[in-house]
């Protein structure tokens, strides 16, 4: 994997799962920012470098800068957003979701990588969800004989 994806899926767009990590930034800040999903279907857009300052800078007066970056954290660390990053011709946008430049290529590689390791411990996760539990074995004759025996002893 030491080449960047070449084929492109297109904007990645947002689940509703995107959408409420991204409301959940909207409600740390003054007013909203343009550069996140609004509803399912919006684009996830990669942040410009540096963005979170110009964030920060918008959050309301009695929020930490630690809960914000930990809401941006959420968002920008997920596997919609690597896989958005990791596209051919992926642009990183400013806070009002206008592309400012082109991800370089090793950030594209970086983005790949992470999607590709989420997306593996997710089928790993749901793999061991999906597999039955071990149904316990039929009982053996000599505990079926012991079980009709205390049935008859507690009937009399």
């Amino acid at each position: 994997m030491d080449k960047p994806w070449t084929a492109s899926h297109g904007p990645i767009a947002a689940t509703e799962f995107d959408v409420q990590k991204a409301e959940a930034i909207s409600v740390l800040l003054i007013r909203p920012i343009g550069i996140l999903p609004n509803k399912p279907g919006d684009p996830i857009r990669p942040f410009a470098l540096g963005l979170f300052n110009d964030i920060r800078a918008l959050a309301k007066p009695d929020v930490k800068a630690t809960a914000l970056r930990r809401a941006v954290g959420s968002f920008v660390h997920s596997k919609r957003y690597y896989f958005a990053s990791a596209q051919p011709g992926s642009m990183r946008h400013d806070i009002d979701g206008k592309p400012v430049e082109p991800l370089s290529t090793e950030d594209r590689l970086v983005a790949q990588r992470r999607f590709l390791s989420l997306k593996r411990s997710n089928d790993e996760d749901s793999a061991s969800r999906i597999e039955p539990a071990a149904s316990p074995a039929p009982p053996s004759k000599t505990e079926q004989i012991r079980a009709a025996l205390l049935r008859r002893d507690r009937q009399t």
